[in-house]
């Protein structure tokens, strides 16, 4: 390897763990100093995920807990999550069917039925990018869904994830809830938000004023045995971008 090789190398491994650090120290100062204490409610949730494995890192501890209590709670994916095993790329069909199995196996974890998942199977990485026709054939979908399931919250990634999919569901499902006439509690649950840049950090003050903790010590065990459900991510994601998503702490943005 020559010296050009070995600096760039060296500047990722710092960079990355940079972002460790930082996205971590970032968490514990919004988590515990400038949020709010959020009790979860009794109210029936719509979880929308653009990836298998979101809606378990983002709101695991959510979903369980309202579980543990009867809540209704479904879980909507948006993508078939095809490009998410990097060594099986050439394999999209058998990425997406993976994913769709250990989803399924976390969300039994969580206490979320097969019958309460529901799979658009959009191409993965392709949400912000949809001809005019299928984006609005995707609205026309979602509001369905609402209407026929009518929930009193719905959880979405955040506006500003830095992850063109991410970003894009929050669109979708804003649209959706528009067009269907319904007012609901909209959350907003980080996955890329935090995981930034330590020198380009674009979260607002006004974003954080808007953030709420929710304590998920009860079911904490419970929310890790649905990540590593993900076998086929958890390889991929490092040990400090997933250290917070093992804290008994969820971090949620108010809409």
């Amino acid at each position: 390897m020559g010296s050009k090789e070995s600096i760039d190398k060296l500047r990722v491994i710092i960079g990355c763990h940079l972002r460790n650090v930082t996205s971590y120290i970032l968490f514990l100062s919004i988590a515990f100093g400038k949020s709010k204490p959020l009790a979860v409610s009794h109210k029936s949730a719509l979880i929308f995920s653009p990836h298998q494995d979101d809606e378990t890192l983002g709101c695991g501890g959510a979903i369980a807990l309202k579980r543990q209590m009867g809540v209704p709670v479904k879980v909507i994916f948006l993508t078939d999550g095809r490009y998410g095993i990097p060594h099986l790329i050439d394999r999209p069909e058998e990425i997406a069917k993976i994913r769709s199995l250990e989803a399924v196996a976390a969300l039994s974890t969580l206490g979320v039925p097969e019958s309460d998942i529901h799979f658009l199977n959009l191409k993965d990485g392709d949400l912000a990018i949809l001809a005019d026709e299928q984006r609005q054939q995707v609205i026309d979908k979602l509001v369905w869904l609402l209407q026929d399931f009518m929930p009193e919250e719905i959880y979405v990634p955040h506006h500003r994830d830095f992850h063109d999919d991410h970003e894009a569901t929050y669109k979708l499902v804003q649209e959706a809830i528009a067009l269907a006439g319904m007012k609901v509690d909209l959350w907003q649950y980080p996955i890329w938000l935090l995981w930034q840049n330590p020198l380009s950090f674009e979260l607002k003050s006004k974003d954080i004023a808007g953030a709420y903790r929710l304590a998920i010590n009860s079911v904490q065990a419970q929310k890790h045995q649905a990540i590593e459900a993900y076998k086929s991510q958890i390889p991929g994601l490092t040990r400090g971008f997933l250290r917070r998503f093992f804290s008994p702490q969820e971090l949620f943005f108010k809409d």
